[in-house]
C-alpha cells in the first residue's frame, strides 16, 4: 500500500492504511470478493470531519491516548460514515507507529477511514518500502467539513477506556484501584516497535506482579527480529512475560489469554465490547503500552509515572 491508493480489506482495521494518506476502509467479505475479482467497488463519498490537536504531548502520551481521548468525545457513533482527517501541530511531531494506531481505531468512532496528510515523516518511512509509484493528495483550502475539532493536548494524561466501549474514557489520574488478572500488549492497534520499546522502558529491571499474566504480542515477524535485536525480549522475558509470535489471539477471544468469568485485562488492543476477549462477565480496559506494563508492574491499572 502506499500514498493515494483506495485500500479495501475484509477486516474493519484494514483504515491503519489512512496513515500513510490512503482511502482505506474494511468492507464484508461479498464486496471484497466482488473487489478481487473486478477491481471496482462501490462507496457513497463520506463526508469528512477534521480533528485538530494543539500542542505537544507529554512524556508517556503517544497516538493510542489521542484516538482514546477523540474517541470518548465524539462517541463510537460520532463520525459514523465519516472520513476522519487528523491535523495539528501534535500530529505533525507523531510517529508513524502512533499515526497507525490513531487510523487503526478511526473505526471505533463509526468512521468509513481515518487519514493524515503525508509529510516528511510519511515519504521517509514510504521511501525504502515503496515498490511502485504514488501520489500524494491533501485537501483542498477550500475543503468543506461537516464538522471541525479541536483539541488541546499539551496537558492530556494517558487514558483508559473502561467497559464496554471505547468511549468510556478516563485519565489515568481519575482510575480508582482496579486489580487486573491480565494484561496484553500487542495486535494490529499496539504491536508495533515503538509500542514494545515503550513496554521495555516500563518492564526494564521490573517484574511482573504475581497475580498477573502478561502477553506480548509483536505486530510482524520483522518486528519479532528487530525487537530480540534489540534486547527487547529478553527485557520481557526477564520480567516475568509470555512472548508470542505475531497472532491476533486474544485480541478477538480466539486463544491465548482468553479471560474467564469476572477477570479483568488491560489491553492495548482496539475494543473492548462484551465478551470481547472471552467470558461475558468479564472486563476488559484499553490502553497505551506504558500503562499496560505499569499494570502489569503494579497488579492493578496504573500510571507508568508510578513504577518508572
Amino acid at each position: 500500500m502506499v500514498p493515494g491508493d483506495v485500500v479495501i480489506g475484509a477486516d474493519s482495521h484494514t483504515c491503519t492504511y489512512g496513515a500513510l494518506g490512503a482511502f482505506a476502509t474494511g468492507v464484508g467479505s461479498t464486496d471484497m470478493a466482488a473487489g478481487m475479482a473486478t477491481g471496482e467497488a462501490w462507496f457513497r463519498v463520506p463526508e469528512s470531519i477534521k480533528l485538530v490537536y494543539h500542542g505537544r504531548l507529554q512524556p508517556w502520551v503517544v497516538g493510542k491516548d489521542l484516538i482514546l481521548h477523540t474517541i470518548g468525545d465524539l462517541g463510537v457513533d460520532g463520525a459514523r460514515y465519516m472520513a476522519m482527517e487528523f491535523t495539528g501541530e501534535a500530529i505533525k511531531y507523531l510517529s508513524m507507529d502512533s499515526r497507525f494506531t490513531m487510523a487503526n481505531m478511526a473505526i471505533e468512532a463509526g468512521a468509513k477511514n481515518g487519514i493524515i496528510e503525508p509529510d516528511e515523516i510519511t515519504l521517509a518511512y514510504v521511501e525504502n518500502r515503496a515498490r511502485r509509484p504514488y501520489q500524494i493528495f491533501r485537501s483542498d483550502p477550500d475543503a468543506r467539513y461537516a464538522r471541525v475539532v479541536d483539541y488541546d493536548v499539551s496537558k492530556l494524561e494517558p487514558q483508559v477506556a473502561f467497559p464496554h466501549l471505547p468511549e468510556n474514557t478516563r485519565p489515568i489520574s481519575e482510575v480508582p484501584d482496579i486489580p487486573i488478572d491480565q494484561v496484553v500488549i500487542g495486535s494490529c492497534t499496539n504491536g508495533r516497535l515503538e509500542d514494545l520499546r515503550l513496554a521495555a522502558q516500563v518492564l526494564r529491571g521490573r517484574q511482573v506482579h504475581p497475580e498477573v499474566r502478561l502477553i506480548i504480542i509483536p505486530g510482524t515477524q520483522e518486528i519479532y527480529r528487530q525487537a530480540l535485536r534489540e534486547g527487547l525480549i529478553e527485557v520481557f522475558i526477564e520480567a516475568g512475560a509470555a512472548v508470542s509470535t505475531p497472532t491476533c489471539g486474544p485480541c478477538l477471544g480466539g486463544h491465548m489469554g482468553i479471560l474467564a468469568k469476572g477477570e479483568k485485562a488491560v489491553a492495548t488492543t482496539n475494543r473492548n465490547f462484551v465478551g470481547r476477549m472471552g467470558h461475558p462477565e468479564s472486563e476488559v480496559y484499553l490502553a497505551n503500552p506504558a500503562v499496560a506494563a505499569a499494570s502489569a508492574v503494579k497488579g492493578r491499572i496504573a500510571g507508568p509515572k508510578e513504577v518508572v
